[in-house]
């Protein structure tokens, strides 16, 4: 699959996105190693700390089927904006190698690795043991 494809996945769960209350509807579809592609989109929520991304969604999506082996993701938002922190967090526990690809609905996008997105991120390592 190409990322091409990938960005028009991620398009496609960006229009079933549930934001009511800040209007900014987010796709995402992770691709994994396996070759299955996991779709997302932003579900708000009105008391806000219930909502959950789109990265977030296609990655706990994956996660509980079992896909622990993650090579990119494309990300689509009417302006190409980037995920957010806990979304990077998020993708460092699962994905720390992952491509990261950030779309808009004009067809403009950019490639960054995870580490380019989030250099100096909390890893398990640094926990104590």
């Amino acid at each position: 699959m190409n990322y091409t494809q990938l960005i028009d996945l991620a398009a496609q769960a960006r229009e079933k996105a549930y934001a009511p209350y800040s209007h900014f509807k987010v796709g995402a579809a992770l691709l994994t190693a396996s070759g299955r592609v996991y779709t997302g989109c932003n579900i708000e929520n009105v008391a806000f700390s219930p909502s959950v991304c789109a990265e977030r969604t296609a990655i706990f999506k994956a996660v509980s089927e079992g896909e622990r082996d993650f090579l990119a993701i494309a990300i689509v938002t009417s302006n190409g904006i980037p995920p957010c922190g806990v979304c990077r967090q998020v993708m460092m526990e699962f994905a720390p190698n992952i491509t990261v690809i950030i779309a808009d609905l004009e067809g403009n996008h950019h490639t960054l690795t995870l580490h380019e997105l989030f250099p100096n991120a909390f890893t398990p390592p640094q926990l104590p043991r």
